[in-house]
């Protein structure tokens, strides 16, 4: 199951932890989000220690939100050893995910 980010447990996470983090941005209310959602739990079971991936619910966790500029959702950060490295705006392909986590892997 994907990691729930929030705005408490994000920085020990997502920033101190180091390693590969995939983030979706995501609320319950966005149709493109649920179609997003399946992927990203099979993302977070396929690379279950090598990656962690999780989710952060926009609406009930803002000072994350806000700090990453998230305008739009589904945002999806790719994140490595606390910098963000990569972006993917919108619905998109699992393979297209895969790509972006595996190149900085």
């Amino acid at each position: 199951m994907a990691f729930e980010f929030t705005d408490t447990n994000f920085t020990e996470v997502a920033i101190e932890k180091g390693g590969v983090t995939v983030i979706d941005f995501w609320a319950e209310w966005c149709g493109p989000c649920r179609m997003i959602a399946p992927i990203i739990e099979e993302l977070a079971k396929e690379y279950d220690g090598k990656a962690v991936v999780g989710k952060v619910n926009v609406d009930y966790n803002p000072e994350v939100s806000m700090k990453y500029g998230i305008r739009s959702i589904p945002t999806v950060l790719i994140l490595k050893d606390g910098e963000v490295v990569d972006k993917q705006v919108g619905v998109t392909t699992k393979k297209v995910l895969v790509d972006k986590i595996e190149s900085h892997l």
